[in-house]
C-alpha cells in the first residue's frame, strides 16, 4: 500500500523534514499590491517581505484549487491531508471537495485533517501521521490518534510588527501605533475551534518571550512525550535562543526549528515567531 501525506504550503518544513516526510505541498498564493507570489520552492521570502513592507494595503491570499489537491491525491493509495485551520481559510473546504472528486474516480482511502492551526502546527500534525504510518497503524487508527493529537495541540505566536494587522483592519491604526510606540508585543494563540485569540499583551520583546516560555508550563501536559516546534520569520537567532530557554525549563522529547515559507511569512511578518506543541 502506497501512503502519501499531503499538506498546504502553510506547513513549514526544514530540509531534514522535507527529506524525511516527503510531503506533497500544495501552494497557496499571496497577492501584494497586484503582485502574486506562489508559495512554492521558487518563492523568495525576502522579496515577499520587501513587497509587504512597501505596501499600504492589506495583502490577500488564495487557497489551492481542488484540482491542485487532486494531483497530489493521485500519488498514493492511502492519503492523509493536513490543512490550515478551516476557521482561517477555505483550503480545508477545497481539500474536501478534491477528496469527494477523487473517491468518485476510484477506490482509495483519503482523510482530510483540519489542523485547527497553521505553520508549525501543521508540521507537527504531519510528523504525527508519519510516525503512526511507520508503526504500521491501520488507517482508522491513524485518523483517530491524529484527531486526538490535534485536539490537544497548543499553538502560540508573537508578532514583532503589527503592520499587517493594522493594514488588514484587525486592530485600529491609532491603537496599533500606540502599541508599537510602547513596544507592546501581543502573545497570540489558537482557540479550540482554530480561530485566533489574544492571550496576553506584554511590553517589550524580552518580557514577551519570557512570558511565552512560562505559558508553555501553564498550559502544557505530558511535555516529556511531545515534540515542540518553532517557526520563525527571518529570526533564526531569536528562535535558537527561545529553544535554549525552553530546554532550561522543560524536557520535551524533541524541539525542531523551521523557517516560515510564504503563507506563514505573510501573517507572522518579519521577526515573527510561531510555536506549537
Amino acid at each position: 500500500m502506497e501512503y502519501k501525506i499531503v499538506a498546504d504550503s502553510s506547513c513549514d518544513l526544514n530540509k531534514k523534514l522535507k527529506d524525511k516526510l516527503n510531503i506533497g505541498l500544495v501552494p497557496l498564493k499571496i497577492d501584494v499590491e497586484g503582485q502574486t507570489f506562489v508559495d512554492d520552492e521558487s518563492l523568495d521570502v525576502n522579496d515577499l517581505l520587501v513587497a509587504m513592507k512597501n505596501s499600504k494595503n492589506p495583502l490577500k491570499t488564495s487557497s489551492p484549487s481542488p484540482g491542485e489537491f487532486l494531483k497530489e491525491y493521485e500519488k498514493g493509495d492511502s492519503v492523509f491531508v493536513v490543512t490550515l485551520s478551516s476557521a482561517l481559510s477555505s483550503t480545508y473546504s477545497n481539500a474536501m471537495l478534491a477528496k469527494n472528486i477523487a473517491l468518485e474516480k476510484g477506490n482509495k482511502f483519503i482523510h482530510v485533517f483540519d489542523s485547527l492551526s497553521a505553520s508549525i502546527g501543521e508540521t507537527l500534525v504531519s510528523i504525527k501521521i508519519f510516525d503512526l504510518i511507520q508503526k504500521n497503524y491501520s488507517n482508522t487508527d491513524i485518523v483517530a490518534k491524529t484527531e486526538e493529537y490535534i485536539k490537544e495541540m497548543k499553538t502560540f505566536f508573537i508578532l514583532e510588527s503589527l503592520d499587517n494587522l493594522m493594514k488588514a483592519g484587525r486592530i485600529g491604526k491609532v491603537i496599533g501605533q500606540i502599541a508599537t510606540r510602547l513596544s507592546i508585543k501581543p502573545v497570540m494563540g489558537a482557540n479550540d475551534d482554530g480561530t485566533i485569540k489574544l492571550v496576553e499583551k506584554v511590553r517589550g520583546s524580552k518580557r514577551a518571550f519570557k512570558r511565552l516560555v512560562d505559558i508553555i508550563g501553564e498550559q502544557g501536559e505530558r511535555i516529556e512525550e511531545k515534540i515542540l516546534g518553532i517557526a520563525h520569520c527571518n529570526a533564526e537567532d531569536k528562535a535558537k535562543q527561545l529553544k535554549k530557554e525552553i530546554q532550561k525549563k522543560y524536557k520535551f522529547k524533541d524541539i525542531i526549528i523551521v523557517e516560515t515559507a510564504g503563507l506563514s511569512t505573510a501573517y507572522a511578518d518579519d521577526g515573527g515567531i510561531i510555536l506549537a506543541f
